[in-house]
């Protein structure tokens, strides 16, 4: 006779078994899907979700990666071995595109991940994309947190805190005007823990960068920032060799390392569980630029 704890969902389970549900709702209500994908550990987990959720047929979405032009290279080597081995198609707005044409414009700090919003924007609207895939988590930076699973942008891609709907029974409401998308954030009740968690049930591989190595850096901000050519170091900032670990993959520029000797997902989880500050806001310097910096870019289309 079954026992009835043999149907029993753990925590991870139940946390697999409502994304599996939200990423089959959304390609059964809209009619082009993308997920972006960085190549970074929450994009690496949810094309994993979504391998499961329609296996054994291919993922019936492609992804979407905008690229600054200053990402790790280890990261963009692995993100095109991950599409080329799950056959997933890979659409890549590059910025440098938008700077070279004139639509975009260089910033006096040299970062790039601001300029990001322009390209996504888009790119949507150019491949007529209806539903936008994300990796936000309720543990995130503050604005990231209170986003919907279903949440709605206008004809330009913004968001408005105050259009967004309720989802009670976790019934999501994907109607949306011509020219409006949504974004679907299938990891909202995860936490960074989880993620990293789950990358351990599952055996995902990941880049290097977020276990500990021996990197070049030079500190900016109270921040560990790789050398490259996106210009830093400058002045007096001097390079170091340190042992470190990426926490978050964003770009060089802004996205900084912390020292630990975390070589394995289980030293990570440990690390990270007894962290007191969110991953952005240790390591990501576009995070700090003012109180209210992510809901700012997010109400102008940023993710």
């Amino acid at each position: 006779m079954t026992n009835i704890s043999d149907y029993t969902l753990d925590h991870l389970d139940v946390l697999e078994s409502e994304a599996v549900h939200i990423f089959r709702e959304v390609v059964g209500e809209f009619d082009r899907p993308v997920l972006l994908f960085s190549g970074g550990k929450d994009s690496v987990v949810m094309l994993h979700l979504a391998v499961k959720a329609f296996a054994p047929s291919p993922v019936p979405f492609p992804v979407l990666h905008v690229d600054t032009g200053h990402n790790f290279p280890e990261v963009i080597t692995y993100r095109d071995e991950t599409v080329d081995r799950l056959g997933v198609r890979l659409v890549v707005a590059h910025v440098q595109d938008w700077i070279d044409d004139g639509r975009l414009r260089e910033r006096s700090d040299g970062t790039r991940n601001p300029l990001q919003t322009v390209p996504l924007l888009e790119s949507i609207v150019s491949n007529k994309f209806d539903a936008v895939f994300g990796g936000g988590r309720r543990d995130e930076e503050k604005a990231r947190a209170k986003e919907r699973v279903f949440s709605l942008r206008d004809e330009f891609g913004q968001w408005d805190p105050r259009r967004q709907r309720p989802e009670l029974w976790d019934v999501y409401n994907g109607r949306h005007r011509p020219g409006e998308h949504v974004r679907v954030f299938p990891l909202s009740n995860w936490t960074e823990v989880d993620v990293w968690r789950y990358i351990e049930r599952e055996d995902i591989a990941l880049p290097q960068l977020y276990f500990s190595h021996e990197r070049d850096v030079f500190a900016r901000d109270g921040m560990w920032l790789t050398a490259g050519d996106w210009g830093g170091p400058t002045g007096n900032e001097q390079v170091v060799r340190k042992t470190v670990r990426y926490r978050t993959v964003g770009d060089m520029s802004c996205t900084g390392a912390v020292e630990s000797t975390a070589t394995s997902v289980s030293d990570v989880i440990v690390e990270v569980a007894a962290s007191r500050l969110t991953e952005r806001g240790a390591t990501r310097a576009d995070d700090r630029m003012s109180e209210a910096a992510m809901e700012d870019r997010k109400r102008e289309g940023y993710f």
